[in-house]
């Protein structure tokens, strides 16, 4: 059986990510679940695999 690893990533980590991208955008992504997260406590979670396909169109 083959483990899939799931890298989860704060809104600064996901800015930092890609050029351009700030944190603001990426809270506001967040905030209007455009962009799927997980909430841990008061902060957002982001699966990167996740914002790198919405990022390209795909989602």
């Amino acid at each position: 059986m083959t483990e899939t690893k799931i890298t989860m990533l704060t809104i600064k980590e996901a800015a930092a990510l890609v050029d351009g991208l700030t944190e603001y955008r990426v809270r506001q992504l967040c905030k209007s679940g455009e962009l799927p997260t997980v909430k841990a406590g008061k902060k957002y979670l982001i699966n990167k695999d996740i914002l790198l396909r919405f990022l390209s169109g795909a989602e």
